[in-house]
């Protein structure tokens, strides 16, 4: 497919380099970019591809956020790699759609052919309603997946309601056909939840976590994201103090270093395939302190990529180690799988060789050694049971 034509070069002009010794060493010096409309990148020969939508056509009390994509651009150009080659390639900008619809069909096209050639796509928006056209990309390929969503809000909004930045996750679920498995929300903050909006996260047996339990235990974080196929990041999840770009801004939230840790599960997750940040206002983000975080989020996912540990799926049961927990009550074990090549754990859900194959990429459930100590005790951990319900 020619995605191309969905695409508008960058103007590098508009781009400073800070020069020095290790210039060469910096991104914008080493990521071929998107620059002439005679030469669209060869992307299948890449890991990752960055690309900027400016529409926030979608936004709710947020005009501006459109800007972000060039102004985050700014920052991550003037950062310097890790120590590890990376193949990076920025494709530019989405083109604005007459509509907000034509930009969603072009994004979904992009990010569907990224995935198929193995490419991640990291998608600088713009409004988090673009979140919708992420996840239309992976009805495209026919894969049922798992969202992960940093927000302070579910973002539900209300059924007569059009897409929007604060009602997009309605529009996935009533989506037909749908190809949601799960939801999981890091990060809400409860006054902003109406209980109603609880209850139907429960109903739907999606995965919420408040931001101070969170908070309380960051490393409980990773096996939720390590668990999804896309990430969405509102960046009105990080407290304004630290990330003041946004109008939805409020005093409590994420500290940016938090922002970064969660980021840099996503980077080391071998499950994710794409990631989205959304929300940054450069209208009011005039130090550009905002536009700066992301970009250091964005360096942390990339240096979470690059060190991946390729131990899921499952390759040889002989880099595992297998625990079977008995439950009083409960008929089966529970069967646990920790890598011996990053500590990292797993819970199996038990099903039918035919139900194995339709949820290959679901029965297996990642989890902490919290969730096997909880199983040594007698008890089912919440996130066994969740799947286990869902699956069941």
């Amino acid at each position: 497919m020619d995605i191309s034509v969905f695409f508008e070069p960058l103007n590098l002009s508009e781009f400073s380099f800070t020069e020095g010794l290790s210039a060469q060493s910096r991104l914008g010096s080493i990521i071929p970019v998107f620059s002439d409309a005679r030469d669209f990148p060869d992307y299948t020969s890449f890991d990752i591809a960055l690309i900027g939508v400016k529409d926030d056509r979608g936004a709710v009390n947020n005009d501006g956020c459109g800007l972000a994509p060039d102004r985050i651009r700014k920052y991550l150009y003037q950062l310097n790699t890790g120590p590890y080659p990376i193949k990076i390639v920025d494709l530019g900008n989405i083109k604005n759609g007459f509509s907000v619809s034509d930009t969603y069909f072009a994004l979904s096209s992009a990010v569907a052919e990224l995935i198929t050639n193995n490419v991640v796509p990291v998608i600088l928006g713009g409004s988090q309603d673009i979140t919708f056209a992420n996840y239309q990309a992976y009805q495209g390929l026919g894969q049922i997946i798992n969202i992960v969503a940093i927000d302070p809000m579910f973002d539900l909004g209300k059924s007569e309601q059009e897409l929007t930045s604060q009602s997009y996750l309605s529009n996935i679920i009533l989506h037909q056909p749908n190809y949601l498995f799960n939801y999981a929300n890091i990060g809400y903050q409860t006054y902003f939840i109406d209980q109603d909006a609880l209850k139907l996260m429960k109903n739907l047996f999606f995965d919420t976590y408040r931001l101070g339990i969170v908070r309380q235990d960051l490393e409980e974080v990773e096996p939720i994201v390590r668990n999804a196929d896309m990430l969405s990041f509102d960046v009105s999840a990080i407290r304004n103090s630290d990330a003041p770009g946004n109008e939805n801004a409020t005093p409590n939230g994420f500290y940016g270093e938090e922002a970064c840790q969660i980021v840099r599960y996503a980077g080391l997750s071998d499950k994710l395939t794409s990631i989205g940040f959304y929300e940054v206002n450069p209208k009011l983000d005039p130090g550009g302190q905002t536009s700066h975080l992301v970009a250091q989020m964005i360096w942390y996912f990339i240096d979470g990529y690059y060190n991946r540990a390729h131990d899921f799926p499952f390759r040889n049961e002989e880099d595992y180690l297998k625990y079977h927990v008995s439950i009083r009550d409960h008929k089966e074990d529970i069967v646990f799988y920790k890598s011996k090549k990053t500590d990292r754990w797993w819970m199996e859900i038990p099903l039918q060789a035919e139900q194995r194959i339709k949820y290959q990429r679901h029965y297996m459930v990642p989890c902490s050694y919290k969730d096997y100590q909880i199983a040594c005790e007698n008890d089912i951990p919440d996130r066994w049971w969740m799947v286990y319900q869902k699956l069941m």
